[in-house]
């Protein structure tokens, strides 16, 4: 399989301090671009700024453009910030896909959120699912915003052979996460309550909903790896791509573990790996969410991607990052 990417191209990771731009620049590393990585800082480039983004693309000519930058959070922050959620994210997205466009950028990787599926859709979710119905409540205009930058670069695809690919990655985790209580996701929520509760000898840790709600978990390093993959890999318009059920070529693919877990059985197992043995409660006046989501990836398996790292240890390992960040 040819390799898309050239040793000399300059890779903009717009994001790159985040979980996902960090995992993306260590995955490019190690793949021998690092002479080429462009990774400016929000203080160096304001996403949000157009001028200041043409500026910048002006000056340093990238080649290749991943956006991985996003206002994220949990069910909390999503169902208190509604319009922060759909205004910085539109504004990120299409500033970046549009300077990248207009600039003539080679390739450009979006990365969106498996939020994107329907609240119901059938399980495991193919991306043919997409719009099929209605969104889950409480993510909803963080989803709207992703399906728009979804169809913003299929759009540009379509319309100006603007060379631009999509990966929709399921519940993420691993080193760089956010552990703010009131931003977090499921993951980081739950290794911080179960951490602090064995540090500080607690007989209880409460937890949100039921613990019945199925999700599926990737370890950040692997959606790197994936990305990497795509970009060199992934040509939607090639003879062996992937394809949607008419036929007609994919521009985005799930990019998961193909495996869930309940809540309530990932709450045991982190207690488990923190030592903590007190008791687990549940508020079930809090939301549950999507009762399961779990991903499709048989398209991106088809073209030779796979996830490495193993849940147990890769929990293992962020407990560890946790503790040597925070308790030290």
């Amino acid at each position: 399989m040819k390799n898309l990417l050239d040793i000399k191209d300059r890779i903009l990771i717009a994001g790159s301090t985040g979980m996902c731009g960090s995992a993306i620049v260590r995955s490019l590393k190690k793949k021998g671009y690092e002479h080429a990585l462009l990774t400016p800082k929000r203080k160096e480039l304001d996403l949000e700024n157009i001028i200041e983004i043409r500026n910048w693309f002006d000056i340093h000519k990238p080649t290749i453009v991943v956006l991985a930058a996003a206002k994220v959070g949990g069910i909390l922050a999503n169902t208190t910030q509604p319009a922060d959620f759909i205004l910085n994210n539109l504004k990120i997205q299409t500033n970046v896909i549009e300077t990248a466009w207009s600039f003539g950028v080679k390739r450009f990787l979006f990365l969106g959120s498996s939020c994107i599926y329907p609240k119901y859709a059938k399980q495991p979710i193919k991306e043919e699912y997409l719009l099929e119905s209605e969104l889950e409540p409480t993510n909803e205009p963080y989803a709207i915003a992703k399906i728009a930058g979804i169809k913003l670069c299929e759009s540009l695809r379509k319309q100006y052979g603007f060379d631009a690919i999509s990966l929709m990655p399921t519940n993420l985790y691993g080193p760089g996460d956010n552990y703010n209580p009131s931003t977090s996701h499921v993951m980081a929520s739950l290794i911080r309550k179960f951490c602090e509760a064995k540090k500080d000898n607690l007989s209880s840790v409460n937890c949100w909903g039921t613990g019945a709600p199925l999700r599926e978990f990737l370890h950040v390093d692997d959606l790197g790896e994936a990305v990497v993959f795509a970009l060199e890999k992934w040509d939607p318009d090639s003879i062996n791509a992937p394809i949607n059920n008419l036929s007609q070529p994919l521009t985005y693919l799930n990019v998961g573990t193909g495996k869930d877990i309940s809540i309530k059985e990932l709450s045991e197992k982190i207690a488990a790996l923190t030592g903590f043995q007190g008791e687990i409660l549940w508020d079930s006046s809090k939301p549950d969410g999507t009762p399961k989501k779990q991903l499709d990836i048989s398209k991106i398996l088809e073209i030779g991607w796979r996830p490495t790292i193993d849940l147990d240890k890769g929990i293992l390992e962020t407990i560890t990052s946790y503790k040597n960040k925070h308790f030290n």
